[in-house]
């Protein structure tokens, strides 16, 4: 599985899945959420609309992954996780490694060959990039090797918006 570390706007990749760092209610909201429910139209939102009348009422809880359609995006899903907000007491970063861990899951599920990551939790949400990149890397690498074989995936991207994430990431990941 090849790791690709690139600065830029996640709403933009020609990916097969491509990540959202969405809150629990799904509906939208700012940073990435906001982006990728603009990008993708309001056709996202209804379909978000429509797991939470069916699937989760009470929204999606931390960690946890689903998928929807990304409609006018250029990648095909859309694959929503709940990161965990520092500011709120959650600090615990067996959380943050469930974002990605079940991304991962979800996107090898629907046979995407190719995923797109933001920084789950940097930012708003008050993890510092430098432990975000660690669990990420952490996570994508446990994922090659217990999933690999069953896997379709072939290319992890983590784009990401500033310069400085960037840089962490890329010294986390040596590349």
């Amino acid at each position: 599985m090849r790791i690709d570390i690139l600065q830029g706007d996640v709403t933009t990749r020609t990916v097969d899945a491509v990540v959202n760092a969405a809150n629990s209610s799904l509906l939208g909201g700012g940073g990435v959420d906001g982006a990728i429910h603009r990008g993708a139209g309001v056709e996202l939102l209804e379909a978000c609309r429509e797991l939470r009348r069916t699937q989760l009422p009470g929204g999606l809880p931390v960690g946890a992954a689903v998928a929807t359609p990304a409609f006018r995006l250029p990648a095909r899903w859309v694959i929503h996780t709940v990161g965990p907000n520092r500011h709120a007491g959650q600090t615990d970063p067996a959380l943050l490694a469930s974002c990605f861990r079940e991304s991962l899951k979800v996107a090898a599920g629907l046979g995407a060959r190719s995923i797109a990551f933001p920084a789950i939790s940097a930012g708003i949400y008050g993890w510092d990039a430098r432990q975000v990149a660690d669990v990420a890397f952490d996570a994508v690498r446990r994922f090659s090797v217990r999933e690999a074989a069953d896997s379709p995936l072939e290319l992890v991207e983590f784009v990401l918006f500033s310069e400085e994430t960037t840089a962490v990431f890329r010294t986390v990941f040596g590349s």
